[in-house]
């Protein structure tokens, strides 16, 4: 069983910044990707940022690029969404995502989602 567990939400002006942190806990075995997700009421849930096995860079939307930042820290099993230069267009719940590999199975776990609101 595995849980991950969003933080670092909340309210912010246009221009400001947040960082999203998502620790996992449980037997995290094999890794094949991390990253975070989105979903503004009115859409679809959409890829923010994922870093995949085997890359050393993670891959952004074009939304957020140059803005926003993937990060790790492996000793901590944590992975960390840096949001800076924040447009009322980021607003969303933000969900936390890994898929995990035992031998040709995947298996996917995913946060309870963060709220994020930027006001103009």
């Amino acid at each position: 069983q595995v849980q991950l567990v969003e933080s670092g939400g909340g309210f912010v002006q246009a221009g400001g910044s947040l960082r999203l942190s998502c620790a996992a806990s449980g037997s995290i075995f094999a890794i094949n990707a991390m990253g975070w997700y989105r979903q503004a009421p009115g859409k679809q849930r959409e890829l923010v940022a994922v870093l995949t096995h085997g890359n050393t860079t993670p891959t952004y939307a074009d939304s957020v690029k140059g803005r926003f930042t993937l990060s790790r820290d492996n000793a901590k099993n944590t992975v960390y969404l840096q949001m800076n230069s924040l447009k009322p267009e980021d607003t969303a719940i933000y969900y936390c995502h890994e898929q995990l590999k035992w031998g040709e199975d995947e298996y996917d776990y995913w946060g309870q989602g963060t709220q994020v609101t930027v006001s103009s």
